[in-house]
């Protein structure tokens, strides 16, 4: 379907249009009557399927014009990266409308979020601890709300926000329509959904943790840090192929060490992604990633659902995600809007295990790729084969509980 046959009112259409969407996606055209329609509504959609503009336009369409001091619709994200982009998309949005809006989070003084509030606003993109910040300050009112949105629920769960959550719902109006979206719906998200909906409509776009279409998986088997460090280096030679590329590590000193070498060894721009940087730092690398500026961006899964980015051709997985659900979010920063990606995941023995839970919640198998014939292939040392070791024993002592291991103390002879 075209939003013209969704009956998107003609101020969002200008906008639309200027941003060259016409088509609805499925999770949009399902959506967006069904929100229209003032129901309770759970989204379970993959990451990349537009499922901003699925809750923000008709939620726009119900707020029609400025009116009042205190917002009316508030959407509740868990970083301060996706309010940031959720508040990106918002603006884009009303350009051709009065409706005022904002995004608030952590990272600065809730004072200036104070100051850009007062004046009158008519829909806030949130995180849960500066919205709290704000409102016990007495900077903001939530008498006046008819529409939450919580995104990314399964996210929000995840990093610990439910007693928050359960703080602001208290102070919120109890008569308001409620749309919750997440990639995943678990256990916690479906205690979620049954403590704060009120006979919900459901929709899945897609099954659970289902990668998009247009994201080709592919893995190598590598055997040690150094051979993938040598790894990484040799794919981003090639430029042409790996122009914007985005590469995950699992730990800020993963980060730095292999931005050292990514930087040392490979041209075009980077930037590096962590909690360590400052929000200004963090912001900067996003908005340089995004305008095409910074070819490659290491990053922690800080920035997994953070990012907006149309045209990153490949997603590199240094290591393997442990919650094994962000690796569809990782991935799924490449193959948006209809634009083709790639996926590459590098794997050492210890690594196989997390590689096939991953391919059972995806329910795919992801092809291996040889290594290229020049890649200089280290030998493990020592220490880093005897913590492999110790990892897979602990990864078949949790699929068999009487495995006893190469590192289990020996019994003593009598």
């Amino acid at each position: 379907m075209i939003f013209e046959e969704l009956k998107i009112n003609k101020s969002l259409l200008m906008a639309l249009n200027a941003l060259g969407f016409v088509d609805a996606t499925p999770i949009q055209e399902k959506a967006i009557p069904m929100i229209r329609s003032g129901a309770d509504v759970i989204g379970i959609a993959e990451t990349g399927t537009g499922k901003t503009a699925a809750y923000m336009l008709p939620v726009l369409q119900k707020l029609l014009k400025a009116e009042g001091m205190a917002p009316r619709a508030l959407v509740l994200l868990p970083t301060r990266e996706l309010a940031v982009q959720t508040g990106k998309t918002l603006a884009m949005l009303t350009t051709h409308s009065d409706l005022r809006h904002a995004a608030v989070f952590g990272g600065i003084g809730w004072t200036k979020h104070a100051e850009l509030i007062a004046p009158g606003i008519d829909i806030l993109v949130a995180t849960p601890g500066r919205l709290w910040d704000l409102y016990r300050a007495g900077a903001l009112t939530l008498k006046s709300i008819k529409i939450l949105v919580l995104d990314e629920a399964d996210r929000m769960l995840d990093m610990g926000f439910m007693p928050q959550l359960r703080q602001l719902f208290e102070v919120l109006p109890a008569k308001r329509q409620n749309l919750l979206f997440s990639a995943t719906f678990g256990p916690k998200v479906e205690q979620m959904a049954a403590e704060f909906l009120t006979f919900p409509e459901r929709m899945e776009i897609a099954p659970q943790a289902t990668p998009a279409a247009l994201i080709s998986q592919y893995f190598y088997r590598v055997p040690n840090y150094r051979t993938k460090l040598n790894l990484i280096r040799r794919l981003l030679e090639d430029e042409d192929t790996y122009s914007r590329v985005l590469l995950f590590v699992t730990t800020k000193e993963h980060a730095d060490a292999v931005f050292k070498v990514v930087n040392r060894r490979t041209d075009g721009e980077k930037r590096i992604l962590h909690s360590n940087k400052g929000q200004n730092s963090r912001q900067n690398a996003i908005d340089l990633f995004s305008d095409g500026s910074v070819r490659i961006l290491i990053s922690t899964d800080v920035s997994a659902r953070g990012l907006d980015v149309p045209q990153v051709s490949h997603v590199i997985n240094f290591d393997l995600p442990r919650r094994y659900e962000d690796y569809v979010h990782r991935i799924g920063r490449t193959g948006r809007a209809s634009h083709e990606g790639v996926a590459i995941s590098l794997i050492n023995p210890a690594e196989e295990y997390h590689l096939h839970k991953i391919e059972k919640i995806i329910r795919m198998s992801v092809p291996e790729l040889p290594l290229p014939d020049d890649i200089d292939v280290e030998e493990t040392p020592k220490q880093e084969r005897q913590e492999q070791l110790r990892e897979i024993d602990r990864q078949r002592r949790i699929e068999n509980p009487d495995f006893k291991g190469a590192f289990h103390p020996k019994k003593r002879r009598k």
